[in-house]
C-alpha cells in the first residue's frame, strides 16, 4: 500500500512538556486512517503537525520530519500556505465564515485565484456542495448567511469549503463530536465516499466510529504510537497488550 504521508522521529513539546515522543508512522494514500486513543494521548497534536497548524500555538517545539509525497513539509524552503491548501482540516466544531453560503465555498477559490470566470465559480460552488451532500438542502438559498444553517449543515459546508481549494489530504479532528447522530452519519458517509479521491486522516475518541470508518489504524497512548496497521488486523488481532486493553474498554 502506497504511503501518502510519512512521519519520522517526530517530537513535539509545549514548553517543557513533551507531548509526542519519537513518533514514526505511515499514512496510506486514498484510504481513511483513524488515529485513536484515550484523551490527552497526543492525537490532535499529531494531526496538526500534518498541515503545520500546530506551530500557530506559542511555545511549541517541533523536531523530526513530516513527509507528504516524499517532501518534508518542515523544510525551510516550503511554502506554508501551499501546505495548508494541500492538506485541509475539518475541525471539531464548524466555523463558517460570516458571509453567505455561496461566499463560504467560493472564498478560498478567490484567494487562490483558482478560477477566473463568474460562471466557473457558480459551477464549482454547486459541485463542492454536492460533494459534501449539502446542495439539495441549500441550493435555493445560496445567498443566505451561513450562520443560519444547522450545526450539522455548517459542518458539511466547512467540508465543501475545504474541498473547494482542491486539497490532496483531508484531516478530521473529531469532526462529528459536536453533531447529532443524523448529522454525524452524514459526515461519515461523505468521508467514506471521498476516500476514492482523497487521503483522509481522522482523530476520534469513539471506538465504534473508528471501526465504521477505518481502513488503517494508529493507536496512541501517552504521546507514543503503540500500534498501527490495517484496521482488520488491529481490531481483530492486536499485537500489543495496551491495544487489547483499550479495545476492551479497560482504559
Amino acid at each position: 500500500m502506497e504511503s501518502h504521508i510519512q512521519v519520522k522521529d517526530l517530537k513535539v513539546s509545549y514548553g517543557k512538556q513533551e507531548v509526542l515522543k519519537n513518533v514514526n508512522l505511515e499514512i496510506p494514500r486514498n484510504r481513511i486512517t483513524v488515529i485513536m486513543g484515550p484523551s490527552g494521548c497526543g492525537k490532535t497534536t499529531l494531526l496538526m503537525t500534518m498541515n503545520r497548524f500546530l506551530e500557530l500555538n506559542e511555545g511549541v517545539t517541533i523536531a523530526g520530519q513530516v513527509l507528504v509525497d516524499g517532501h518534508n513539509i518542515y523544510s525551510p524552503d516550503v511554502d506554508v500556505t501551499e501546505v495548508r491548501k494541500r492538506v485541509g482540516l475539518l475541525a471539531q466544531r464548524p466555523t463558517p465564515l460570516p458571509m453567505s453560503i455561496f461566499d463560504n465555498v467560493s472564498y478560498g477559490m478567490y484567494i487562490h485565484q483558482m478560477r477566473k470566470e463568474t460562471i466557473e465559480y457558480k459551477q464549482a460552488v454547486r459541485h463542492y456542495l454536492e460533494l459534501a451532500g449539502l446542495w439539495d438542502e441549500v441550493g435555493k438559498r445560496l445567498h443566505d448567511p451561513a450562520t443560519a444553517l444547522s450545526i450539522g449543515q455548517q459542518q458539511r459546508l466547512c467540508l465543501a469549503r475545504g474541498l473547494a481549494v482542491e486539497p490532496e489530504i483531508i484531516l478530521g479532528d473529531e469532526p462529528t463530536s459536536a453533531l447529532d447522530p443524523v448529522s454525524s452519519a452524514h459526515i461519515e458517509h461523505k468521508l467514506l465516499e471521498l476516500k476514492e479521491k482523497y487521503t483522509t486522516v481522522v482523530v476520534t475518541h469513539t471506538l465504534r466510529q473508528a471501526k465504521r470508518l477505518a481502513d488503517h489504524v494508529v493507536f496512541m497512548y501517552l504521546g507514543e504510537v503503540v500500534e498501527q496497521g490495517p484496521a482488520a488486523e488491529v481490531f481483530g488481532n492486536p499485537r500489543e497488550e495496551r491495544t487489547k486493553q483499550y479495545l476492551q474498554g479497560l482504559f
